[in-house]
């Protein structure tokens, strides 16, 4: 193991913390973040040509297929200017809202921000909502317009943008990042305008816990930053908030490969391995200090990881369900966020109840399950976390209609809100504010923006949601009706009460629990009809009607019925008197009702049909 970790004491300089610059990009998706990433390191000699790829950031093979951060990763470059040597610490953050607080943590490591603007699609929602996270860090903020190079660029409406709806006044750099067009410049205004980090290296050890994954030679690596203090190995370390120790194998950066260093000094952003084996000790956001240490106060800024959307995860094949279980633990040390409880369905067999930040979350989950372990997974349809007060006081919190306790015992529910910043066209308004009512949107306010051309006027729509009506394809149904070009961002706001029902669903009086859902209940008529009508599409036909149900409690608020399969039994009878047709017919309604009694209940509803409703739900 030692063979692969090579010491790199060449980066004396960084006892000088006035040379080391920790920095991030703040981007909105596909405007260009992985490829400057690229060209920083290009331009930095980070690596050689031989081994430069796209993406080199992007370690994850869902990041790559979707062109997305999921993960944050740190660099550590060196530059040379005028004649002094540089450290220039990169953090690669996340910019979906799923993974907003990975991006706040990866922020606090940083003192300066490049706030990256597509010059051909000007600002857009997750921008908006990243700059608003590092202003409140008070991180000195670096425009860039990329992507000047494009025939449709307009970097003139672009800065107009930055100026006006981000508030920056500063006049942005202009580059394209694929080409390299700019990139040296960006650096240079990076160590010119990044302050110097804080911190003293002579003091007591505080560190913040940044990151931190599962390799499976060296167990768990925490990626930090020294606020004060050293990092050395042999240290003894302890987490505040799980209070965990451990002792120090190994402290080093990544440059973008893993490099072993003598000492982590403050200011520096680097790696510790400690030979942890179990996530569940580790709690992103907390605070490392050493061993023996007095200090009682951790670093502002920690929070528990809360999901926000809940669905169960089955596998299609009964027996894969051991493997399913490694497979979530596995993807649980790679990603503390995922929560995973135990859960069984008659329906489905044996399967989990996870939770998840969101729906891309969700998503990025799922196919991760399916591309790196090769598993087929039936996903129950995504619900939220609803809250009950009963009667005695008590509150719990439930996310399918299987928890909920009976209505007498229920004193009130509340359903949680969002805040939604939707940036849009301005011609796309009307059918935007269509969309918003139909999902009981409540409108805050609207702010007309310039566009980038005196054909693109633009405006930020601002609401507040309920979580549930935005997680069912609101962001296909803004992109369908503002042909692409809509993007919108949430933050969370508040439980407010609503009247939330558990809506059953019945196949020939049986209740189908993968199929169940918390509604609001202006909706839940409209929804029931539409699953009755989708399974009754989806069910075999049997020799007896079978009855599809949608109910709240015992009140039945949809029905289809699947007709009987008819068998012609005449079909034998070439002629004679009618009352030996009668006689076979009286015959098979007999044996048709016998039938019944003895099926009651013994309708089998096919995963393939419960797969059917769930993914068109999504």
């Amino acid at each position: 193991m030692n063979d692969n970790l090579e010491t790199n004491k060449t980066i004396d300089d960084q006892k000088k913390s006035k040379n080391i610059r920790n920095f991030a990009i703040i981007a909105h998706i596909d405007h260009g973040k992985s490829t400057l990433s690229d060209r920083l390191i290009e331009v930095c000699g980070g690596i050689e040509m031989r081994d430069m790829k796209a993406q080199l950031l992007d370690s994850l093979d869902v990041e790559k297929q979707r062109g997305i951060t999921v993960k944050a990763q740190a660099v550590s470059l060196q530059y040379k200017l005028n004649g002094e040597q540089y450290t220039l610490n990169l953090i690669d953050t996340p910019g979906h809202v799923d993974f907003s607080y990975e991006v706040k943590r990866s922020l606090k490591a940083c003192e300066g921000a490049i706030v990256l603007v597509d010059a051909s699609q000007g600002v857009q929602a997750q921008t908006i909502a990243n700059i608003y996270k590092a202003i409140e860090e008070d991180l000195v903020l670096i425009p860039v317009l990329n992507k000047v190079d494009l025939p449709s660029s307009d970097p003139e409406g672009a800065t107009a943008q930055v100026r006006d709806v981000l508030g920056i006044d500063e006049v942005p750099l202009q580059i394209s990042a694929k080409t390299g067009l700019g990139v040296d410049k960006v650096i240079e205004k990076v160590i010119a305008n990044v302050p110097d980090p804080l911190g003293d290296s002579e003091k007591e050890l505080k560190a913040l816990l940044v990151d931190g994954w599962f390799d499976q030679f060296l167990g768990v690596v925490l990626l930090v930053k020294i606020i004060d203090g050293q990092l050395k190995a042999g240290m003894h370390i302890r987490m505040m908030h799980t209070d965990a120790s451990y002792s120090i194998d190994h402290v080093g950066v990544f440059t973008p490969k893993r490099k072993n260093l003598d000492v982590l000094k403050a200011g520096m952003v680097g790696f510790i391995i400690a030979n942890i084996r179990t996530l569940s000790d580790v709690m992103l956001g907390d605070t490392v200090v050493e061993k023996s240490s007095l200090i009682t106060e951790p670093l502002e800024g920690f929070q528990a990881v809360k999901p926000v959307v809940f669905c169960c995860i089955y596998p299609v094949d009964s027996s894969d369900y051991k493997i399913l279980q490694v497979s979530l633990e596995k993807l649980k040390l790679h990603d503390g966020s995922l929560v995973i409880e135990h859960s069984n369905m008659p329906s489905l067999g044996a399967g989990f109840r996870c939770g998840f930040l969101g729906l891309l979350h969700l998503e990025v989950i799922q196919q991760r399950l399916e591309d790196e372990f090769d598993l087929n997974v039936i996903m129950t349809a995504p619900s939220v976390r609803y809250k009950i007060t009963k009667v005695d006081g008590d509150v719990i919190y439930v996310n399918h209609p299987s928890e909920m306790p009976e209505r007498n015992y229920i004193e009130k529910i509340e359903e949680p809100w969002v805040k939604v910043s939707i940036i849009i066209n301005e011609e796309y308004t009307g059918p935007t504010m269509t969309l918003c009512d139909e999902k009981r949107g409540k409108q805050i306010g609207v702010d007309y923006l310039e566009g980038l051309n005196e054909h693109s006027k633009r405006c930020i729509l601002n609401y507040r949601f309920p979580l549930s009506d935005i997680i069912f394809n609101f962001h296909d149904k803004l992109k369908s009706i503002t042909k692409g070009y809509g993007s919108f961002e949430y933050e969370d706001d508040k439980y407010e009460e609503a009247s939330i029902v558990p809506l059953s669903i019945l196949v020939d009086g049986v209740t189908v629990e993968a199929i169940g859902s918390m509604i609001f209940k202006g909706n839940s008529e409209a929804y029931g009809r539409w699953v009755c009508q989708s399974l009754k599409e989806s069910l075999d036909r049997q020799l007896f009607p079978i009855a599809i149900q949608a109910a709240i409690g015992g009140k039945i608020i949809a029905r289809e019925t699947v007709s009987a399969l008819r068998k012609d039994v005449t079909a034998k009878c070439y002629g004679g008197d009618v009352s030996r047709k009668m006689k076979l017919l009286k015959k098979q309604k007999k044996g048709k009702k016998k039938m019944k009694e003895f099926m009651a209940g013994k309708v089998v509803v096919s995963q393939k049909a419960i797969l059917k409703v769930l993914r068109r739900s999504q």
